[in-house]
């Protein structure tokens, strides 16, 4: 199995498209899948491996996951004034049990809840919830519990609100709130951290959420 690439694009923000894509999660996501390999069945953004997050910078940047090498040509001239892409090879050889590490995720933290529902899927005898979005300390308790299952156990932990990019002609995009959880963190299982790093976290990963990035952070000395 091949690592996956990540590429870093700095968006033009003087290309048209490049700023409405900004705006509207469901053509980004359009612009950025004109970049992944044809004919990958009937999910093509799971197959192709593909997880996005606009960072908060002053300017614009879009940080692309793809299992393989995306297509640049595909782009719009001019979409981005800087490209750059890796593999992140290296940085998954590197991870290890006890590792201390950096971490950052925009998500969309959600629980399915049953109350009001009391008829249960006639198939699996589960009662259907309503997704519910989480914020606050129930957002901060999502991503405990979530990372905790990624195989990390957080150390420190920063969440911060951050908008989720629906225009007002995408009427069938579906209404995530997403927080953006960034700190520190010891690696417990690098299996499910690789898994975890590799298919994305949470829901809403169609519009820009559950690409976790991981960094070095400083490590402890011991005497």
């Amino acid at each position: 199995m091949h690592a996956p690439t990540l590429t870093q694009l700095l968006i033009n923000p003087r290309h048209r498209d490049a700023r409405h894509d900004l705006t509207d999660s469901n053509q980004l996501h359009k612009t950025l899948m004109r970049m992944a390999p044809d004919h990958l069945g009937p999910a093509p953004r799971a197959s192709a491996g593909m997880l996005y997050r606009i960072e908060p910078d002053r300017h614009p940047t879009l940080l692309l996951q793809t299992a393989q090498p995306p297509d640049l040509a595909a782009l719009p001239a001019h979409y981005a004034t800087t490209v750059r892409t890796r593999s992140l090879a290296p940085m998954l050889h590197a991870l290890t049990p006890n590792l201390t590490v950096r971490y950052r995720i925009t998500a969309a933290p959600t629980v399915c809840r049953s109350a009001g529902n009391p008829h249960p899927d006639p198939v699996t005898g589960k009662r259907r919830g309503k997704r519910t979005c989480l914020t606050g300390d129930d957002a901060l308790a999502w991503w405990h519990d979530r990372a905790r299952k990624a195989g990390l156990i957080t150390l420190t932990c920063h969440s911060t609100p951050r908008p989720f990019p629906r225009h007002e002609s995408t009427h069938k995009a579906p209404h995530y709130k997403l927080t953006q959880f960034e700190g520190l963190a010891r690696i417990t299982d690098t299996d499910l951290l690789t898994h975890a790093v590799t298919t994305g976290i949470g829901k809403a990963k169609t519009y820009g959420a559950g690409l976790l990035s991981l960094a070095p952070a400083p490590q402890p000395h011991h005497r």
